[in-house]
This record gives structure tokens, C-alpha cells and sequence, in this order.
């Protein structure tokens, strides 16, 4: 499988905090959807941390409308230390959560799409598992939050491809640089 990390992120580089969940709100527009759309539709399966899956699984399954559509069937994993079951069609990575992914990725074919920040996202970089980062540079900043990849060793990538999707939001498109 192929592993694709979308995520939000102010120009500042935070992806997370009270400013960060504000100021981007306002920046959603038809081409934005669009392209989110389509990004979905090239999904084989969600890879979820347990904080975005206990977030997005609260309020996806209630939701209408060609996203929704598209992401409530779509087969879904989380990665957790402590959960032991989980609901809205997603499986428990087992043990070791790189690992597991890493498994996943040499036992399935189609692409693996992750959303969300944090440790885990920082761990799949570290352990070289992500295909593609696509940063979804929104025209603010935030100020303070918590950034994308702080903490993490030297990492070179590649611009593959810059999109623009209106309201100042591209999408910087990155690949690991071998």
C-alpha cells in the first residue's frame, strides 16, 4: 500500500490549537472540496491516530453529503495504545503501531490515507512508511499550537506537485527524497 498524509497547516507550521481550529474554518470553497473529494475517492482505507478517530468518528457517521459519502464506507484503522474496539468500520492496529502499519503496507495494494498530526504522524515520517506529505498550507498565522514534525531528525523530501485551491490554500505535495 501506499501511505498519503494530508493534513491542515498555517503558514507558521502549527497543526493543532484553539487559533489553528479557528482561523482555518473560513477557508473551504468549492475547489477545496473538490479536491478533497478526489483525494478520498483514491483511498483504499483511512489510517486514523485515536485522538482523530475518536473526533472524526463522533461526528462523520452523522454527516450527509458527497464526503460523508465518501468516507463513512471507506474501511478504517486506528492506531491506539488503549482502545480495544472501535466502531464506524475501523480495526485496532495491534502492538507495535508502525510496525502494524508497516505490515499493512506489504500486505494490501491501493493507497492508505492519513489523517491527523502528532506522535504518530511523526513516527511514520521517522520510520521512513510515508509515501507522500500533503500539507494543506492554509494563509494565517496561528500563533501557537503544536507543530506538524517538531522533534523529529533531519528529513529531506521532494516538491512533487503545488496545487491551488482557492482562498490562498495550496497544497504543497511532498515525497521521501532517497
Amino acid at each position: 500500500m501506499r501511505l498519503i498524509e494530508s493534513t491542515y497547516i498555517s503558514l507558521d507550521g502549527m497543526v493543532t490549537g484553539d487559533a489553528f481550529w479557528g482561523a482555518q474554518q473560513g477557508f473551504q470553497g468549492d475547489a477545496h472540496n473538490q479536491h478533497a473529494g478526489a483525494l478520498l475517492e483514491s483511498a483504499d482505507a483511512l489510517l486514523l491516530g485515536r485522538q482523530t478517530y475518536d473526533v472524526f468518528s463522533a461526528s462523520w457517521p452523522e454527516r450527509s453529503g458527497e464526503l460523508a459519502d465518501l468516507i463513512n464506507p471507506l474501511p478504517k484503522y486506528v492506531a491506539s495504545r488503549t482502545l480495544t474496539e472501535a466502531t464506524w468500520n475501523t480495526e485496532v492496529l495491534p502492538g507495535n503501531a508502525v510496525e502494524a502499519v508497516a505490515e499493512l503496507k506489504k500486505s494490501r495494494e491501493g493507497t492508505l490515507l492519513k489523517y491527523g498530526t502528532g506522535s504518530f504522524s511523526r513516527a511514520l515520517v521517522e520510520a521512513g512508511l510515508l509515501d507522500e506529505l500533503r500539507l494543506w498550507v492554509h494563509p494565517f498565522v496561528a500563533g501557537s499550537g503544536e507543530s506538524l514534525l517538531a522533534g523529529i531528525s533531519p528529513t529531506q523530501l521532494a516538491l512533487a506537485d503545488v496545487t491551488d485551491v482557492g482562498n490562498g490554500v495550496v497544497i504543497l505535495t511532498y515525497t521521501p527524497n532517497h
